[in-house]
């Protein structure tokens, strides 16, 4: 049993750690070729790195790394997710963060194209799914992120709103300072991200399970949901075909969980009819899977 227990610990320990170092190599590579060309300026604190360096450049001549920027601007939202979210979400975080920003010193910049919609539109779908890579294996690529799910996690807090209006604040300076078709280019460029992100994200999206089942097998069906954390409604009603009596299952999970419940679902009663809606917003307690 301990063994089995290693094997999979190192298994799981394996794969994050080669999605984030592909994840990282994607962002840095993107940040080169895409960002840098275009004259972009992405949301968060990858933003802000970019805009001080570009400041930097600008008006004192100089030339400063990507790395040590944003290592630092990454240190106090890391330490505010160590304390409130966990120390293993945060320490893989981090190395995104440090894996990322010495990638993007070490690769070269790639000559893909000069169209800066192009670079706009297929940027921001690269940073998307780059970022998507990391939300996969429940970490995340740093920066603002740690502190809105820091806030949502503990303090039931929805920061996404404030996030937004620092990246507004982002842009609204790095117009002013290098034209307003820079700011409305990298407006483009984070819409094109946030899109793949909320259609990626398995952790974003919500599915609600209407399931018609028998009594003799609601007790079974309902213990497969109880499995994952979840809780269900149970409505007693009357099959219009057959006109016997069943049961009406009412749950809403994960869609990252949908494929397996709906298999185990089956396994208590085959004859179970699961009818699967995407569902847009829940309000109210829904579980969460801890992200440590």
């Amino acid at each position: 049993m301990q063994n089995n227990n290693n094997h999979a610990r190192l298994k799981e320990f394996s794969i994050r750690v080669l999605f984030i170092a592909l994840s990282s190599l994607i962002m840095a590579v993107n940040l080169k070729s895409f960002v840098a060309a275009g004259d972009l300026f992405p949301g968060g604190f990858t933003g802000i790195t970019r805009l001080i360096q570009r400041c930097a450049l600008e008006f004192a001549g100089v030339e400063l790394p990507f790395g040590p920027i944003n290592l630092a601007l990454n240190a106090i939202p890391a330490f505010i997710s160590f304390k409130l979210v966990g120390k293993r979400f945060t320490l893989y975080s981090c190395l995104t963060i440090v894996l990322t920003s010495v990638f993007t010193d070490l690769v070269p910049a790639l000559e893909i194209t000069e169209d800066i919609l192009l670079i706009c539109i297929f940027g921001g779908m690269i940073s998307g799914f780059s970022i998507s890579l990391c939300l996969g294996v429940r970490v995340t690529s740093g920066g603002t992120d740690f502190i809105a799910i820091a806030l949502s996690e503990r303090k039931n807090i929805d920061a996404w709103n404030y996030i937004f209006c620092g990246n507004v604040i982002l842009l609204l300076i790095a117009g002013y300072l290098f034209g307003w078709d820079r700011a409305l280019y990298s407006m483009l460029y984070q819409y094109a991200s946030t899109q793949v992100i909320k259609m990626l994200d398995p952790d974003g999206r919500r599915a609600t399970l209407l399931i018609i089942t028998g009594r003799e097998s609601a007790g079974g069906v309902c213990a497969q949901i109880q499995d994952t954390n979840h809780t269900a409604t149970l409505v007693e009603g009357v099959g219009l075909y057959n006109g016997e009596p069943c049961v009406m299952i009412y749950s809403v999970v994960a869609d990252s969980e949908v494929r397996s419940l709906t298999r185990k679902i089956h396994q208590s009663d085959p004859k179970a009819f699961v009818n699967v809606l995407r569902t847009e917003r829940v309000v109210g307690k829904f579980y969460r899977r801890p992200r440590d």
